[in-house]
């Protein structure tokens, strides 16, 4: 599978057109799956969700033009059989998961078999913001983890670790003081592994383990 990280989504021409590459072919011709599942463990979800769906969220995922867009819920795909969802998992050129709750996310990718499926969706490209790109990693860090209200049944930060590196979204946004530069140093320093802190106008693209950061903002590597 192949991954676009970013923080608030497509932001900038670099960010789109590392999407364009990731895809190989433009965006109007692929078809795309969203998940909204995260927000709705942060207060106001309800509302977040819809704005995400529905493109008018802070964060650009749903909006850029693609050729359909689905939603695709996790917390319902347990209740079904898999021939009601997983052709169209299958099918889908992109999956666009959005903000909220990293771990209340990671729960539901689990319990949906959706976490079990994704390496072996080797052509579908995966799109995360914030929350959905910060799930990719082997654990979240306990600055984050502290700070939400939901708690998994594990009690720990852990998260899927499809990358070997964590996520520290939002750098010095002017709205979220605190994701500071201070404050993601010191998160750095409690996880094990390097850590990637990247505002909203950067991303990380991985393609078959290959680590590239795409940006037109700032960004920082912390090594472990």
């Amino acid at each position: 599978m192949r991954l676009l990280l970013t923080s608030a989504g497509i932001k900038n021409a670099s960010i789109h057109d590392a999407l364009v590459d990731l895809l190989g072919k433009p965006v109007g011709e692929a078809n795309a799956l969203c998940i909204p599942t995260a927000a709705y463990a942060m207060p106001g979800g309800v509302g977040s969700a819809w704005r995400f769906i529905s493109g008018r969220s802070v964060i650009s995922l749903c909006e850029v033009g693609w050729k359909s867009l689905g939603v695709l819920e996790l917390t319902a795909l347990p209740s079904l059989g898999e021939e009601l969802w997983l052709p169209s998992v299958r099918e889908a050129d992109v999956l666009l998961a959005g903000g909220g709750d990293a771990l209340y996310l990671c729960h539901w990718m689990r319990q949906s078999g959706l976490a079990e499926l994704l390496p072996s969706l080797r052509e579908t490209v995966y799109v995360g913001a914030s929350a959905g790109s910060m799930v990719m990693a082997p654990s979240i860090g306990k600055d984050f983890s502290e700070s939400y209200a939901w708690k998994p049944p594990t009690g720990d930060d852990g998260a899927l670790g499809m990358v070997d590196f964590s996520i520290f979204p939002h750098l010095d946004h002017e709205n979220l003081p605190d994701n500071a530069m201070a404050n993601a140093q010191k998160w750095a320093a409690g996880i094990p592994r390097p850590g990637y802190a990247i505002d909203d106008e950067t991303a990380i693209k991985v393609t078959d383990g290959s680590v590239e950061v795409v940006s037109e903002g700032h960004w920082k590597l912390f090594a472990p």
